[in-house]
């Protein structure tokens, strides 16, 4: 009664791959044994339903996994639609899937790891033998008379079925006689973990050694309405391992133009983009439940990596590879799809509720940032960024760019920017005090990557986005003055040739360091400034000389205000004697002070010396002023 079979050619030469190198992912095994019973419990349901004639209909739809330690044996058992004797010569003889021949050669080339392998032809089964020396299948079909058969193989080029003598009453029985080399796999554990790793949510219960494993339910399957909020709780602290609610739930079914579900969750905390953790994040990847990819990355763009969740879908194959995920159609859009959820539910928090939307602004905003380079949601990213403004009274207040359109002034065609590390540092910024006086508000920027985002959206609407210390003062004439500026007395003819001549010599006394020295227009009360002839920000300066390890200090023209108190005081003092050195202290010391507040001086050392030596002299001609 005992009939052997040769395995096909393209089988033999898979079972050799599989059994002649080293896996370091064998646990694959219990997640391919276990998802093919799953789908034998499926059929079996199917046929009920369809109101046929099933053997055993009182039998418990389940999935056990037993270990007999001392045997060095596995059973996987099914209690699903189980299998003909045409059924194992079909489904363990031969892969099913066209190109097998070629898909074999190219893995044969690249020694590519068996968890790209497993599942893509057909081939699932087959992963047993990573770990078996033999394998038994019993198994009884589910219609009613059914004859029980035994296949039995050792993976090395044929099988043998046999009339099973010792049969379950319907469904299928996998015994593994483990090689020596996988004895880790006989410990309870090291099974446990990876049927939590892979089938935590296969709609059958799974039992190892009669310990219910699966007990968490795959929520994203539910439909919303029937999920409690305690429910989606309970997930995303069984997701993330935080304790508190997420700051958000986007739960969808989605039928065109690809059929998957989604839960995702937006957290209570950030990405950490200096951690060493920082390329762990993406939406974890199911195919009919069963785990495919933990945190896959092609599921969402960069700027949204900050959200948890699962996607399943119906419409990809098993174990599908790193490789042509990142190049599957199917795969981008659901990625098109999931962004687009997702920045429509901001859009509705932003609408709706704006203090929650500021929480998740200051928990992710960092990496929200990022899409600036998401040019298909361009106009959708822009309406969700938010700034804190010269307007506000605290650095915790935001607002958004159409807000900061409603408060524009007429004819005002641009929003105007400037970048620093703090509201304090933004606040004492010489480049600001052009738009106080004219009461124009201006965004401040406290982030490096803030230049990218302005720099690649460029405009908002019909305004363009400019940084504030790249405008030329007369492109704002046309605007008022809402804060008078405080005039100092009026220059004599004389003092004012004396004045061109001291900027000639300030240009001499600091040479190449500056492009040109001049009088500015944007100053109120400050007396100097550095401002850029390329017309380049000097925080985007500085990132783009890091980027080429450049560490010279940029020329730049510098600026003087004419009415301030120290630049009159230098005046008398070049007009009573030019070669006085307090004239060259005194130059020397806004040059470095304006490239201190634009982060450009490296070494403060002999500028402190240089503030305690004019410190003394003030002293001295105070004290004796005072007659102290």
């Amino acid at each position: 009664m005992s009939q052997s079979y040769e395995f096909k050619t393209e089988v033999r030469k898979l079972l050799h791959i599989i059994t002649h190198s080293l896996y370091t992912n064998r646990e694959i095994f219990l997640r391919e044994l276990v998802s093919n019973a799953s789908d034998a419990l499926d059929k079996l349901r199917f046929a009920e339903a369809k109101g046929e004639e099933i053997t055993a209909p009182e039998l418990e739809p389940s999935i056990k996994v037993d270990i007999d330690k001392d045997a060095s044996i596995i059973t996987v058992t099914d209690t699903g639609i189980g299998m003909s004797k045409e059924d194992l010569v079909d489904n363990l003889g031969t892969i099913a899937h066209s190109g097998s021949e070629r898909f074999l050669a190219e893995l044969t080339e690249s020694k590519d790891s068996a968890s790209n392998i497993i599942g893509r032809f057909g081939v699932g089964f087959y992963s047993v033998f990573m770990i078996s020396e033999n394998v038994t299948v019993t198994t009884r079909n589910y219609k009613a008379g059914s004859e029980a058969f035994t296949w039995k193989s050792d993976g090395l080029g044929a099988f043998e079925i046999t009339p099973a003598e010792d049969a379950p009453e319907r469904g299928t029985v996998i015994t593994i006689h483990v090689k020596e080399d996988a004895k880790e796999f006989l410990e309870k554990f090291r099974l446990q973990s990876a049927l939590k790793q892979h089938s935590s949510f296969i709609p059958f219960p799974i039992y190892l050694d009669g310990e219910h494993q699966n007990t968490t339910p795959a929520l994203w399957r539910e439909p919303k309405s029937s999920i409690s909020k305690e429910q989606y709780k309970e997930f995303y602290n069984y997701l993330t391992f935080d304790d508190k609610e997420p700051l958000a739930t986007v739960h969808s079914a989605v039928d065109a133009p690809v059929q998957f579900t989604s839960l995702a969750f937006i957290p209570t905390f950030g990405r950490d983009l200096s951690s060493i953790g920082r390329d762990d994040y993406g939406l974890d990847l199911y195919v009919r439940r069963v785990l495919i990819q933990r945190e896959c990355k092609d599921l969402l763009p960069d700027y949204l990596s900050f959200v948890k969740g699962v996607v399943d879908t119906e419409d990809l194959p098993l174990n599908i590879s790193r490789e042509t995920l990142q190049e599957n159609i199917l795969i981008r859009k659901i990625n098109q799809t999931v962004t687009k959820q997702i920045l429509s539910h901001l859009e509705r928090m932003a609408k709706n509720d704006a203090d929650a939307y500021k929480e998740f602004w200051n928990v992710h905003g960092k990496v929200f940032r990022l899409g600036y380079s998401d040019f298909a949601n361009r106009d959708r990213f822009a309406k969700l960024l938010r700034f804190n403004t010269s307007t506000h009274e605290t650095a915790d207040e935001l607002t958004s760019l159409d807000e900061y359109i409603e408060r524009a002034k007429e004819n005002q065609k641009a929003i105007y920017y400037i970048s620093a590390t703090s509201r304090e540092a933004a606040r004492l910024n010489p480049h600001l005090e052009l738009f106080t006086r004219k009461g124009l508000e201006v965004l401040f920027l406290y982030e490096p990557v803030d230049e990218f985002v302005m720099d690649n959206l460029g405009k908002f609407g019909e305004f363009d986005l400019v940084a504030a210390e790249t405008v030329n003062p007369d492109s704002l004439k046309d605007f008022s003055d809402v804060v008078k500026k405080e005039k100092a007395e009026e220059l004599s003819e004389e003092e004012t040739a004396t004045l061109s001549d001291l900027l000639a010599h300030i240009k001499e006394l600091l040479g190449d360091k500056v492009t040109d020295v001049r009088l500015s227009e944007r100053l109120s009360g400050s007396p100097a400034v550095l401002s850029s002839p390329d017309g380049a920000t000097s925080s985007m300066e500085k990132i783009m000389r890091m980027m080429n390890q450049d560490e010279s200090i940029p020329q730049k023209v510098f600026e003087l205000n004419a009415d301030h108190p120290i630049v009159r005081n230098l005046l008398r003092i070049y007009k009573s004697d030019k070669d006085d050195a307090l004239v060259t202290e005194t130059v020397e010391q806004l040059f470095e002070s304006s490239l201190l507040l634009e982060g450009y001086l490296k070494d403060p050392h002999a500028m402190v010396s240089r503030i305690n030596d004019i410190l003394e002299k003030a002293g001295s001609w105070y004290s004796e002023i005072k007659k102290i």
